[in-house]
């Protein structure tokens, strides 16, 4: 059988043409994940300046103020400071775990990202079980903690390591319970269906009204994940130098420090989207039904809009919090660990119950 000529160059470009177009939908499909990432990475950069400025503010003193305009660079900076310092490893210790150890805590953490939305079906992975995800995966950094601390060969890194695992346990209980509740209240474990079951009645559909307690203990169990002061007992400088971070230099020590800020963001962005009604406007149907269309606007002002409703919500939360570990002290390990298990678990467990009684009576 003869094959004209033709033909095979015909084949030969239509082969060509399907791993070209094979190669432009792998690189379009990492152009979202990318664009999330530098979306973080700016976010992070914000949320260190917001804290500096704000701690300067409640200390009466002066902030960042030469690094760029009004020291917005500052924590560019000290990035590349860290990046360009020599990195140390312990000489006897466990250099695997040593050098692993950063690396779960900050992927764990930026995992949780991908079933985050900024807006109206604006996620990257819309997924039925969304909210246990993120569960899921932040359970998996204090492993990176424990890791770090051990591998130090460093009785208070190992101190932190086991303090930092020992709170997470104790703390992501409660905040299981009240994710839980919301996904009862909402009839899905989605994160775009928990903020669409909010939007009907604007701000007073908010699930912060529906579900007060769930709120609190929510707010403190999610501080207590990030480790954010009084719950700071694993890196607590007056007890053990700097905790699970303690023989950490360079590159390294600053994959902890962003990890913190990463889990500080990916919470009060849950914060906003359980609890808060995500992008939807605070505007009741009532009043304006035609300008909260604008919420399930597929244009770019529909999105840019939704993506600034929900870092607003964020940013005030993260006030919240920035404010309060300049205001508190620091708890003692046995406050922190009865303040978990004697009062946030059995309040978690009450208002889950409360929430599956109203529900079953509603049907």
């Amino acid at each position: 059988m003869i094959i004209d000529t033709t033909e095979v160059q015909t084949i030969k470009s239509f082969s060509r043409l399907e791993s070209l177009k094979e190669v432009y939908e792998t690189i379009w499909m990492l152009v979202p994940i990318l664009i999330l990432i530098l979306g973080i990475t700016i976010g992070v950069l914000v949320i260190v300046w917001l804290e500096r400025e704000i701690s300067a503010s409640i200390q009466q003193r002066i902030g960042p103020e030469y690094a760029g305009p009004l020291g917005i660079l500052q924590a560019l900076a000290d990035g590349i400071k860290l990046l360009f310092k020599e990195n140390l490893l312990p000489s006897r210790g466990d250099t695997r775990l040593f050098s692993i150890g950063p690396s779960i805590a900050v992927i764990s953490i930026l995992l949780s990202y991908s079933v985050i939305p900024f807006g109206y079906r604006l996620v990257l992975a819309d997924l039925s079980i969304g909210v246990f995800l993120w569960i899921a995966f932040s359970s998996i950094a204090p492993i990176g903690l424990l890791m770090s601390g051990y591998g130090s060969n460093n009785k208070y890194s190992f101190l932190g390591g086991l303090r930092a695992a020992a709170q997470s346990i104790s703390y992501e209980i409660p905040l299981t319970l009240c994710v839980l509740s919301i996904s009862l209240l909402s009839n899905s474990s989605s994160t775009i269906d928990i903020v669409e079951a909010q939007s009907k009645y604007g701000f007073w559909g908010w699930n912060l009204w529906r579900q007060p307690i769930g709120f609190i203990v929510f707010i403190i169990s999610s501080l207590a994940e990030c480790e954010r002061l009084p719950f700071d007992l694993p890196e607590a400088e007056e007890e053990l130098v700097a905790g699970y971070q303690t023989e950490y230099s360079g590159i390294k020590f600053g994959l902890f420090y962003v990890a913190s800020y990463l889990n500080l963001l990916v919470s009060s962005l849950f914060v906003t989207i359980l609890y808060l009604g995500g992008w939807n406007l605070s505007i009741p149907y009532i009043l304006i039904p035609e300008f909260l269309e604008i919420n399930k606007a597929d244009g770019v002002f529909g999105t840019t809009i939704s993506i600034f409703i929900t870092l607003a919500k964020t940013f005030l939360f993260l006030f919240i919090s920035i404010t309060t570990r300049w205001t508190l002290p620091r708890l003692r390990m046995d406050q922190l660990l009865n303040l978990g298990w004697k009062f946030l678990l059995p309040i978690s467990l009450g208002n889950l119950l409360l929430t599956t009684s109203s529900q079953l009576l509603s049907l």
